[in-house]
């Protein structure tokens, strides 16, 4: 049985920092290839994926909820898994 969210403490994850969590971790680019998708330096993905993996770890770790903040990004609707298009191609904007 889960937690409500509303009990929990919450760490902000920034919208940069999960992007840079998601292309190097997830889909295991190196740092530069990152810097160029995201159009800013490796030493600044190396700093937000510093920032995020300390975050997710403590959230991870200590129980804690993740908040994504910053940034533009879209809610999908109840029920829904990404929005129109293709298999595979997702929206996210303002």
């Amino acid at each position: 049985m889960g937690v409500p969210l509303r009990g929990l403490e919450m760490v902000n994850l920034f919208l940069d920092e999960f992007e840079a969590l998601r292309l190097c971790d997830l889909l295991g680019l190196d740092q530069d290839e990152a810097g160029k998708k995201m159009g800013v330096s490796r030493a600044t993905v190396q700093r937000l994926l510093t920032a995020g993996r300390a975050k997710v770890a403590d959230a991870l770790v200590h129980g804690k909820g993740i908040v994504f903040t910053g940034g533009d990004h879209i809610r999908m609707p109840p029920g829904r898994h990404r929005w129109g298009g293709r298999r595979g191609e997702g929206t996210i904007g303002p």
